[in-house]
């Protein structure tokens, strides 16, 4: 992806989320809390269930998830940033649980026994994946009969209408999105290439949700607390340092005129993509 190796594509992803993580809990950001509810409520894990959440970032997700199975149960969250880790670690201790653990590992290659988990959750983290098919067919692997594995994506509508002018204004200044420049984010925008992916990965049951998780930002301030908390901050640095700052200034001004009485909308459509392990035998 992006014209690199696939272990200099890891390494690009991981440098961009330790240098995000320090504000990925920010209140600008409350759609990715917002989000885990959302998954967890498809999940519905029992009690005592044995959870892995891949690319679990800052823990929102585990979080819920080890709110959910209780103190009988376990989540492990893996990531590749350690940054990310940190603060998941803070997080899990802030709410005093303890069943939950961490690592620093591959997404693509989980260093777990076959059939051991009852479920396995990844928000927001596949489509960051070089070879997102082989991705889930591990996270199939590691998951019993009969378990579940469930993803969360962005639409194609997510982050309306701030995204249009925030590309038009990249574009504007050199940057080209098409071909290998496409943003991860856009591999699976659309709803079939998931459940695709999910059935040639040998998933069963396949269901699809989408929902609506947008609100109303207090400035384009604070929009600029999302591009910069994000993955998005990575699409920024792509321009040269000396630009930065002056693409900052164009894009917020431009805002300036989407704002109301309720302040700035930022659309976020969410969709969640399960699927059940067939049975043994």
């Amino acid at each position: 992806m992006n014209g690199l190796d696939p272990q200099a594509y890891k390494q690009k992803v991981t440098s961009v989320f330790d240098d995000v993580a320090g504000g990925y809990d920010s209140p600008a950001l409350r759609f990715f809390p917002f989000s885990a509810d959302r998954a967890l409520s498809h999940l519905s894990p029992r009690p005592g269930s044995r959870v892995l959440d891949v690319a679990t970032g800052t823990g929102a997700l585990a979080v819920a998830l080890a709110q959910a199975v209780g103190p009988q149960g376990r989540v492990m969250g893996i990531d590749l940033s350690p940054g990310m880790l940190d603060r998941a670690a803070h997080n899990a201790a802030k709410m005093a649980l303890n069943n939950i653990d961490l690592f620093e590992m591959d997404a693509e290659t989980p260093e777990f026994r076959s059939d051991y988990f009852d479920a396995v959750t990844c928000g927001f983290g596949l489509f960051f994946l070089p070879d997102m098919l082989a991705a889930l067919k591990q996270w199939r692997r590691v998951t019993r009969p009969g378990g579940t594995v469930l993803f969360t994506s962005f639409t194609a509508e997510a982050f309306a209408p701030l995204a249009e002018h925030f590309f038009t204004t990249l574009e504007s200044f050199g940057l080209d999105f098409s071909g290998e420049q496409q943003l991860a984010s856009q591999r699976l925008v659309e709803a079939e290439v998931c459940r695709h992916l999910m059935k040639e990965a040998g998933f069963e049951a396949i269901e699809q949700h989408t929902d609506q998780l947008g609100y109303h930002l207090r400035s384009p301030d604070e929009w600029w607390e999302v591009v910069w908390n994000s993955g998005l901050r990575g699409i920024v640095q792509r321009l040269p340092a000396a630009q930065q700052e002056k693409f900052q200034r164009e894009h917020l001004a431009q805002l300036q005129s989407l704002m109301t009485k309720d302040g700035l909308w930022m659309g976020v459509e969410v969709r969640v993509t399960l699927g059940r392990v067939p049975a043994a035998g």
